[in-house]
């Protein structure tokens, strides 16, 4: 039987694990899908070492940028963003290989995309965590050039504090990329100035529990179209599934 499987720290709220075992099941694949909740990168070697069925693996925090030292390939994509969220596990006699791919792009880029109009030129990026610097990635393949934006003073990044009306005006398209507003905090929201939006906003973030968030709401209110991050999820994981049997 084929294995896959999920490694990060903790591993309490997996998505993957449901979706790839619903889908075995659905689709008579013999193949399971487990989570390997590891306090640390250096226990990778033994997860492989230890899974010789193993053909694939998502990655999730904290590790998406700690695992490239590990790979034996990272794609071009996922070494300009810094962030591997897949890997390929090839055997080769008593060689196994690790290959590192990002999914986020992908699942962010094919969501996004039908939402844009020809007025959605500059974005905002909230957050700046290795989910964002996927986000830029794919926003720039879009043709929208993106601004970080930060709690605190970083270099290239704006912070919330110093956002006007009329930069919600110039970047009305904005990417939550940070856990504010997930469950059980659903009553936080990232501080922007949301009287400024209108129709011409777009709100996405990248959390999909609860289904509406306050930052969505909050820009619904004023007429801005809004998408949480469940479809990208579903096309991450479909993503996955390509990068591991496909091509």
């Amino acid at each position: 039987m084929d294995k896959y499987g999920l490694i990060g720290y903790p591993l309490g709220h997996s998505f993957s694990i449901n979706y790839f075992n619903e889908k075995f099941q659905n689709e008579g694949i013999d193949a399971e899908y487990v989570n390997f909740e590891i306090p640390t990168i250096e226990d990778l070697t033994e997860v492989i070492a230890s899974n010789p069925q193993l053909k694939g693996l998502n990655v999730t925090i904290p590790y998406k940028e700690k695992v490239i030292s590990y790979l034996d390939y990272v794609s071009p994509e996922a070494r300009a963003i810094g962030a591997v969220n897949v890997i390929k596990v090839e055997h080769k006699g008593n060689k196994t290989i690790l290959k590192g791919f990002n999914s986020d792009v992908i699942g962010f880029t094919q969501s996004i995309e039908p939402m844009l109009e020809s007025f959605h030129k500059k974005a905002l990026i909230l957050g700046t965590g290795g989910a964002s610097k996927a986000i830029q990635f794919g926003l720039k393949s879009l043709g929208i050039e993106s601004v970080l934006v930060s709690r605190y003073e970083r270099p290239g990044t704006v912070q919330y504090d110093k956002i006007t009306a009329d930069d919600i005006h110039e970047y009305n398209v904005i990417v939550n990329c940070t856990p504010c507003g997930m469950f059980p905090h659903s009553n936080e929201c990232p501080r922007l100035p949301y009287e400024a939006m209108d129709s011409h906003n777009l709100l996405y973030d990248l959390i999909y529990n609860p289904d509406t968030t306050l930052f969505m709401h909050k820009g619904a209110q004023q007429g801005a179209t809004v998408k949480n991050g469940l479809e990208m999820l579903l096309l991450q994981a479909f993503a996955s599934w390509e990068f591991w049997n496909g091509r």
